[in-house]
């Protein structure tokens, strides 16, 4: 049926439903199948009219259609039994049994025969799972409320849900306007018409010389408006769609989008029992706001339409269309904040600045994370794991243009501007800011697989999507080159260019309205333009609010468009589109002002919008124009933190201002983090995270479908993890992973020693200056270079350059790097006064962005510039004087420093301040660190005491004195070091007699271990950048790697394997310091002076494997994990 047709049957209802003919209006619903009544629904299911209920979901769907259909028609037929059942008359429910439920045998025989043996008891209700079973009345509403949600979930009710905005008496009105336009065609138009009819044209039969009468202002046929019509949603009537013979603009084919499967959208097991909590997994429906714009009418002529990749994290489910009920008003909202992910559950710390991430489509706790120094990896979020990650590098640099190859070797970095995953999460995209875009599938787990490298772009590649021409596979990509293309996807071979913009395109949206596939493109002038797989050029030209550099996305259901973006002036608009008319349809208010970035935006459940805007994340309803709420996330966010939701909407990945991510969740989010087993994941598992356990009595038909049956509660469904790709070509190197866990239970574990060079890869670093003991070593934020302190107080930094084919711009020991100095040829020089700096304890801090260290051996503190060289201040003079500094997380200003009389300082650098001073240890302060999920600093001293401070009032919260263990004696003064995990909870204490795991702010010890005395006292010790290992020195010269959760060794470093064999000079070493962001890299200093830095072999990839996991070994990390700044060495 044509859409104007279709517009017709809408009038005809008003019409039927203005004059009362109620059955009539229903009738036609039925028949038509345009408009599903949602209070009629209610009415039936609230009065038992069974029969008619079901004839008229008739007219919608079928119990076969899908499984919600097949669970609508259970629900309903299953409390018309029990109903029976209840009044005790067996011969209705025997035949309800035979003629209804009977069917469903053959999808789960078990389940019928336990609804057959419900006859043999005298009440039902003594059935353990229909005990909770209430009267009808309240039985009637829970099911209800069910049957709402699977009707809004439901792909073929989709476009049904809504009636279209009408004035009342629209007919009427058309008839009037035609009869007029007819009058005015009278060869003797009469002042007075009489109309008789309307099955023939008028025509007036006597000249009277009158004059006709305006048209619309005169009505010729009376309009009688009546009470209890539909109301139209708003002021204005229906968007109309503009005519177009051909498709040269968009605006003709967009008016009238088709409705999108949504395959994967729950529809929960089917059982007996009545939900104990029917809204806990498919939301209610709601009543949109009177003042609503008119919305599109939608066509029902396609319900297998291709879902589309979205760059922008807009979901692949929806089900929470809103519904319109005619003529009925709900006194209370049926949607609650709630819903948003607001509550922080942990953070994860990457290392470096979140540029991009997106959620696996099915496996919903993987997240995808791409980095500013090029840096991607996947994170599982329950485990707190980073399970693989990959560094930039051209995997052929000899097969780049001159152009790039000239570019690397002046800057062997580069940006990731876009990650995302292929809508089946077989694949995922990285685009960078040089050139080049990577495309990796993905076998499970940490499995990663290099498949495509595509130079495709001069210059920056600002952009990445997936689509599905011709139903196959395609990477949409744009860049600075002001281009847009179109590559296989399995190939690599470009299929299309388009080009028309005259200033870098910034994004790129592909998307379909039922068989025509298009992609909208957005440039940093302004402007936006839609193009057609062809190479006809861009069919639409508009202009985004504000000129203003922007990001496209659509509702989840495909049929609502938004962009989001800001201008040169920072000005920053968010709005939804009217596609057909390619004009605003709606501005949200809220968004702030900035001076540099663009503001970052995410849609969700076809609900919310989100904003990364102000240092925090702001949400709006759809429908509302003003914020519904925001959150700072406990703070720490930069000002436009990037934002990016999972596909069910129930956690929230949040960039922040220390180089961290932050995962919000709402009470279905925490519940998915804390069901998910910790595994990895393989490509032939599962394909989806079950939200609970599976149901008790087995599944509700066919694999693919996922439905469950049960006679108990309803429980939360198995997501199905739909593939998308339905192109029939495979990717050659797409295998999947299988693992024989019994061969894998059965390989006895060994301890990894390695004892000879060649069993790792190790670089002593190039040292023309004298060579004095290393007192402290740090990597740099960035990754990119090492900082070493020697014990004469001379600063020593070494870069790795990006000048030549093989260099990769990060700290590596395959890379001779450069001892760097500046062209004045100064030196970082720490006062020293009138101390002996053999004799002095050296302390430093690096800022977050490397740019400045603050330093100390003895005398003042030192603020140095990393790039000059120079001394920017001095202060605090001794006595005493400082042993240990430690910037405040969330203030670069405020300082922590420990001094040598044991006090603690915090000190404001900008007002040269000292704000308090903590007392609390007796003997010099050896450690520092700040959480900023507790908010509290704990310190550790030579007095082997831990103590917690809060760091809102600096009050002492616990203390604590190591556990010395038996028959070990400790030096005097011996250090203790402390360094938080990643989630900022459990606290690493390092000791020469031990390794110890806390738990703050309580300082309850959870594992502690003690070395065998052969290896010497411990030297330093030092978190992994994931949290995952621990580097353990020892005075012998070995270093020892921990699995950090059970604190047992795994592999065990030898010095021979590092150190040439000298045997008039021993060499160990004093501290260690771990790559921010390679968790198998780590640096020693030497006590000779010489600096070393190690890494497994790259066909090991690791330092050995990890023990068999005992019960209970490890502390428990279920609270979350947050990223924490590097500690000083």
């Amino acid at each position: 049926m044509s859409s104007l047709s279709r517009e017709l049957v809408f009038l005809i209802l008003q019409f039927l439903d203005e004059e009362k003919f109620k059955e009539s209006v229903h009738k036609l619903e039925q028949e038509s199948g345009f408009f599903f009544n949602m209070r009629y629904f209610e009415d039936m299911v609230t009065n038992g009219e069974w029969e008619e209920l079901e004839k008229y979901l008739s007219g919608f769907t079928k119990v076969d259609d899908n499984r919600y259909s097949m669970k609508i028609f259970f629900e309903i037929r299953k409390q018309k039994y029990l109903e029976a059942l209840d009044k005790r008359d067996r011969a209705k429910a025997v035949d309800i049994l035979v003629k209804d439920l009977k069917v469903f045998a053959a999808f789960n025989e078990d389940l019928f025969k336990e609804i057959t043996q419900l006859l043999t008891l005298d009440n039902f209700r003594d059935n353990e799972q229909l005990s909770k079973y209430g009267d009808t009345k309240s039985a009637r509403g829970i099911m209800l409320a069910e049957l709402k949600k699977l009707i809004e979930a439901n792909p073929l009710f989709r476009d049904k849900l809504q009636f279209p905005t009408l004035k009342s008496s629209r007919l009427r009105t058309l008839i009037n306007q035609s009869l007029n336009w007819q009058h005015q065609l009278c060869k003797n138009p009469r002042s007075n018409p009489d109309i008789k009819t309307l099955f023939v044209d008028h025509s007036c039969a006597q000249p009277n010389g009158a004059r006709a009468p305006s048209p619309v202002t005169n009505h010729l046929m009376g309009a009688v408006p009546k009470t209890g019509g539909f109301p139209p949603l708003g002021a204005h009537g229906p968007f109309q769609p503009t005519p177009a013979a051909l498709p040269t603009s968009l605006a003709g084919w967009m008016a009238n989008p088709s409705p999108v499967p949504h395959p994967s959208a729950s529809a929960g097991p089917i059982g007996l029992a009545a939900a104990s909590n029917p809204g806990a997994h498919l939301k209610r429906p709601r009543t949109p706001p009177t003042n609503n714009p008119a919305m599109d009418y939608q066509t029902a002529d396609s319900e297998h339409v291709l879902k589309r990749s979205r760059p922008f994290g807009v979901t692949d489910e929806a089900n929470n269309l809103p519904v319109v009920y005619p003529n009925q008003s709900h006194g209370q909202s049926s949607y609650s904040t709630d819903d948003l992910p607001r509550n922080v559950v942990m953070t994860i710390n990457p290392g470096s600045a979140v540029k991009s991430m997106d959620f696996h489509p099915g496996q919903q706790i993987l997240l995808l994370v791409g980095t500013n120094v090029g840096d991607v990896m996947i994170y599982e979020l329950p485990n707190h794991e980073r399970i693989a990650i990959r560094n930039f590098k051209a995997w052929d640099l000899a097969q780049c243009s001159v152009a790039l190859q000239a570019t690397l070797a002046n800057d062997y970095t580069a940006s990731i501007n876009r990650v995302v995953w292929s809508p089946d999460g077989n694949l995922f995209g990285v685009a960078y800011s040089k050139h080049i875009v990577h495309i990796y599938s993905y076998h499970g787990g940490d499995d990663l697989r290099n498949h495509l490298e595509i130079e495709a772009h001069a210059g920056s590649v600002n952009d990445l999507a997936f689509a599905y021409p011709n139903k196959q596979l395609c990477i949409v990509t744009c860049g600075g080159d002001g281009v847009i293309k179109v590559w296989d996807a399995v190939t690599g071979s470009k299929q299309h260019t388009f080009e028309g913009h005259e200033a870098p395109v910034y994004s790129v949206c592909p998307h379909h309205k039922e068989s025509i596939q298009f992609i909208f493109s957005t440039a940093t002038d302004g402007k936006i333009k839609a193009w057609l797989y062809d190479n006809m050029g861009s069919r639409v030209d508009y202009d985004a609010p504000g000129h203003s550099s922007t990001t496209m996305a659509y509702s989840a259901d495909g049929t609502r468009l938004f962009s989001c973006g800001t201008n040169k002036e920072g000005e920053s608009y968010l709005v939804e589109w009217n596609e057909s008319e390619g004009a605003v349809k709606r501005t949200y208010h809220g968004l702030g002002k900035r001076s540099v970035g663009v503001v970052q935006f995410d849609t969700t459940k076809n609900r919310f919008l989100a904003t990364g805007d102000e240092f925090m994340v702001k949400f709006w309803d759809m429908d509302n124009v003003n914020l519904l709420t925001s959150t700072d996330a406990d703070g720490g966010l930069p000002a436009s933190p990037s934002i990016r939701f999972n596909k069910e909407g129930i956690l929230l990945a949040v960039s922040t201002s220390d180089n961290g991510i932050k995962i919000l969740a709402n009470s279905d989010g925490i519940r998915l983090l804390r069901t998910v087993e910790s595994r990895t994941y393989d490509a032939s598992r599962a394909a989806s995270v079950a939200v609970a356990k599976a149901p008790a009595i087995g599944t509700f038909g066919s694999s693919n479908i996922m439905v469950g049956t049960s006679i108990g509660d309803r429980a939360a469904p198995v997501p199905a993890m739909v593939g998308l790709n339905n192109d029939s070509r495979s990717l050659a190197d797409v295998k999947p992973r299988i693992v024989d866990e019994s061969v894998e239970k059965s390989r006895i574990w060994k301890l990894t020693e390695i004892n000879e060079p060649s069993q790792c890869r190790s670089l002593r670093l190039p040292d023309n200056l004298a060579a004095m003991r290393v007192s402290r070593l740090i990597y740099t934020n960035s990754g990119l270079a090492i900082l070493a302190l020697s014990s004469n107080a001379v600063h020593k930094l070494w870069k790795w350059q990006r000048n030549d084919r093989t260099a990769i711009g990060k700290a590596t020991a395959s890379i001779v790097p450069q001892l760097w100095q500046p062209a004045s040829g100064i030196l970082m020089t720490n006062d020293i006064s009138d101390t002996n700096p053999e004799d002095a304890v050296s302390c430093f801090a690096l800022s977050k962005n490397d740019s400045y260290v603050m330093s100390a051996s003895g005398g003042k503190i030192s603020l140095f510039n990393m790039m000059t060289f120079k001394t920017m201040t001095t202060f605090m003079p001794p006595p005493p004087a400082a042993t240990y500094l430690a910037f405040h997380p969330q203030d670069n200003n405020i300082i922590a420093i420990g001094m040598e009389d044991s006090s603690i300082q915090i000190y404001n650098v900008r007002v040269d301040e000292v704000k308090t001073k903590l007392k609390g240890h007796q003997k010099r302060i050896t450690g520092l660190a700040f959480s900023h999920v507790l908010n509290v600093l704990v310190s550790s001293g030579a007095d082997s005491q831990l103590c917690v401070w809060n760091t809102d009032g600096w009050e002492r919260q616990a203390s604590k004195f190591l556990q010395i263990p038996s028959g070990r004696a400790a030096a005097p003064l011996a250090d203790t070091r402390v360094q938080f995990h990643l989630d900022q909870i459990h606290l690493l204490a390092v000791h020469e007699t031990q390794i110890a795991i806390y738990e703050a702010p309580k300082l309850e010890c959870l594992k502690q271990w003690v070395p065998r005395e052969a290896n010497g006292p411990i030297t330093h010790a030092a978190y992994s950048c994931d949290s995952q290992s621990i580097y353990v020195s020892f005075e012998d010269g070995s270093v020892g790697v921990l699995t950090a959760t059970s604190l047992r060794l795994r592999c065990r470093i030898l010095p021979a394997a590092y150190l040439p064999p000298n045997p008039s000079l021993r060499a160990y070493p004093l501290v260690v310091a771990a790559h921010p962001s390679d968790p198998n890299q780590f640096a020693l200093g030497l006590s000779d002076g010489g600096v070393h830095v190690l890494e497994p072999l790259e066909s090991e990839g690791k330092w050995g494997t990890s023990p068999p996991t005992e019960n209970g070994a490890g502390p428990s990390t279920t609270s979350g994990v947050a990223g924490s700044d590097q500690p000083q060495r």
